[in-house]
């Protein structure tokens, strides 16, 4: 079995460090000694070592990555914006970030769901889980989150590998975008890379312990789900 000795303070270490290095005013703990693009590509070279030999394939990831942090960001900063405006308790978008779990799972999640596209996927799912251990909040890297999600609360949400969510989406607690069944091949095992997840549409509001499920299940546009539903069948779009 092959060793990973130092991988998860590896991992959790560059976590904190993307944090620091895009929101340093909010994470840092020194602003003296500032997280550099350098320690970025460096510190995640060191992991994908972990996963691949080729070295060119590791500088080449690495460095592609932490070109494109920028872009993540600003997507955070619309999640950020997005707790603001949906929540009538947040007062500024510092608390958002400063205070609310659903920030740093949705954000870590920004940060594994490309690693997760380009084949890292093993590291994709230990950042995703270690924000699941910190907040509650289980988001599979592979699933595709639009711009503008909110997580209210957050504990106990589920998001599935295989879950689609459009724009501006909000999420109460206790949420489970699921598996409905699993297909088995004819040895009894499970069938792996299918569509197992649902689709929600743009501008959705699912509310507390809402369970939604299904690989073919499709949530409308506009559609507001009620707390404690549990739904199998698509819904069609509402009008705004």
């Amino acid at each position: 079995m092959k060793s990973y000795i130092g991988l998860r303070d590896s991992i959790k270490g560059y976590i904190n460090s993307l944090f620091e290095y895009l929101f340093p005013q909010i994470f840092s703990d020194n602003l003296n000694a500032k997280v550099s693009r350098e320690n970025l590509i460096d510190e995640l070279k060191s992991i994908l070592n972990f996963f691949e030999e080729d070295s060119s394939i590791i500088e080449n990831e690495a460095i592609k990555y932490v070109d494109n942090i920028e872009q993540i960001k600003e997507l955070i900063m619309l999640d950020v914006k997005a707790g603001y405006d949906g929540d009538p308790a947040a007062a500024s978008c510092d608390e958002v970030m400063l205070c609310y779990p659903g920030f740093i799972a949705v954000s870590i999640y920004r940060f594994a769901h490309p690693l997760y596209v380009d084949g890292f996927k093993i590291v994709a799912r230990m950042m995703t889980e270690y924000a699941h251990s910190k907040t509650g909040i289980d988001i599979h890297p592979g699933a595709k989150i639009g711009k503008s999600f909110f997580i209210d609360h957050g504990t106990g949400v589920v998001i599935g590998e295989t879950t689609v969510i459009g724009d501006n989406v909000k999420l109460y607690q206790n949420v489970t975008l699921g598996a409905k069944s699993f297909s088995k091949n004819a040895d009894g095992s499970l069938v792996k890379g299918i569509k197992r997840h649902p689709n929600i549409g743009n501008n959705v509001v699912i509310y507390a312990g809402a369970t939604i499920l299904g690989g073919d299940t499709v949530i409308g546009d506009n559609v507001v789900i009620a707390g404690n539903s549990w739904i199998t069948k698509s819904i069609k779009e509402c009008e705004k």
